[in-house]
């Protein structure tokens, strides 16, 4: 029988669309338990390669015929080894192409609104790591921010709509994952901007993101408000774009808050940190559309995959903007938080341009799950 082939692409349109997928993932299972491909329908069975050396036959019993199944490794190879094997033995089943390798960074354009202008806004989910960047159009003009390193998605993107990138934009210094931000700016002699307070050790030219900026692209404009000290960095800056959509960075997701801990100050940092959710973000309107920078769990996800949520509906429902005592926010915020963010402190001296590591080293440091929230 023949092996079919899905991709990155194929297997998150079926999370989107809340399709069933049974799952067989050959790594090993400290591999598997850490991160894994995550579907509100899916189901998963985890047996390292290395135990089906010797054949399938034990793990038929445990494997549906009615469901469409996906062999899932790291790379591809021994997925489409023992994909070939189910196959011989009877059963209809499709690879990976690229593995979880591929999986972590593929990213899908999801359209989250229209500007007043008539231009868009695009939310580039990071399906497999839950990153989440933006790409503001406006009369042939785009502004992008918190790209990733796979900066030839955001400019074959704005080459089909039309677009040229004439800014760049990260709300902060990124801990979890390699900002395409200057390379794209580069490219595409694009004015690039950072927070002065995240950019203390950065080893190259940037435009000053401060509080009271105001961008024009195209016919919009991109109103900055510096937001310090939540999330991961004392500089955190998030944007309102249109008077319609709150880009929130890493201060704020749909069910959770930004941890202060990355770079070892969440003790410091707990103040400004309640001071920018409870105090700066109460006086924006209710009505602004939260567009985070990360998304937790693949929950978040809206009907059509994109991650978005009113900022009245978050402060009635997210539990970090809740929580009246302070004593009782700082425990939350330095107490049981999750691990960190794999060679976080590389990413970050790569993200400063003081290490410039290879592609494949790159691939590495960000591999694992995002870990930029509070629990």
């Amino acid at each position: 029988m023949t092996v079919n082939i899905l991709t990155s692409h194929d297997v998150t349109k079926k999370v989107f669309n809340k399709e069933e997928l049974f799952i067989l993932d050959v790594r090993n299972e400290s591999d598997f338990q850490d991160w894994k491909i995550e579907g509100e329908n899916f189901e998963f069975l985890n047996i390292p390669y290395f135990d089906l050396l010797d054949g399938v036959e034990g793990i038929m019993n445990d494997i549906p015929t009615d469901k469409e199944i996906l062999v899932v490794c790291a790379k591809v190879g021994s997925s489409m080894m023992i994909a070939e094997m189910l196959s011989d033995a009877g059963l209809t089943v499709s690879y990976l192409e690229g593995g979880m390798k591929a999986w972590s960074e593929h990213l899908e354009p999801v359209k989250v609104g229209n500007l007043e202008d008539g231009g868009e806004i695009y939310q580039f989910v990071r399906i497999g790591k839950g990153c989440l960047s933006y790409m503001v159009v406006s009369n042939g003009e785009a502004a992008l921010i918190d790209s990733t390193r796979m900066t030839d998605v955001y400019l074959e993107f704005a080459e089909s709509i039309g677009a040229k990138i004439t800014h760049v934009f990260d709300t902060h210094l990124h801990a979890d994952h390699i900002s395409g931000g200057r390379v794209i700016a580069e490219k595409t002699n694009a004015t690039y901007w950072l927070p002065p307070k995240d950019a203390t050790e950065v080893v190259f030219d940037y435009q000053a993101l401060e509080n009271g900026n105001d961008v024009t692209i195209g016919d919009t404009t991109i109103n900055i408000h510096a937001l310090y000290s939540p999330g991961h960095t004392i500089g955190s800056t998030s944007f309102v774009v249109d008077d319609k959509f709150l880009l929130s960075g890493d201060i704020l997701f749909i069910d959770s808050i930004g941890r202060p801990d990355l770079a070892g100050m969440a003790e410091d940092w707990v103040v400004d940190l309640r001071e920018s959710l409870y105090t700066r973000f109460k006086e924006l309107s209710m009505d602004l559309i939260v567009l985070p920078a990360h998304f937790m769990i693949i929950d978040e996800l809206n009907e059509d995959g994109s991650v978005s949520k009113k900022l009245g509906t978050l402060f009635e429902k997210n539990h970090g903007l809740n929580i009246k005592d302070e004593n009782e926010f700082r425990k939350l915020v330095t107490e049981n938080l999750p691990p960190q963010p794999n060679a976080y402190q590389e990413i970050r001296q790569t993200n400063m341009g003081i290490i410039s590591p290879d592609d494949e080293k790159q691939r590495e440091m960000e591999i694992g799950p995002n870990r930029c929230a509070v629990r």
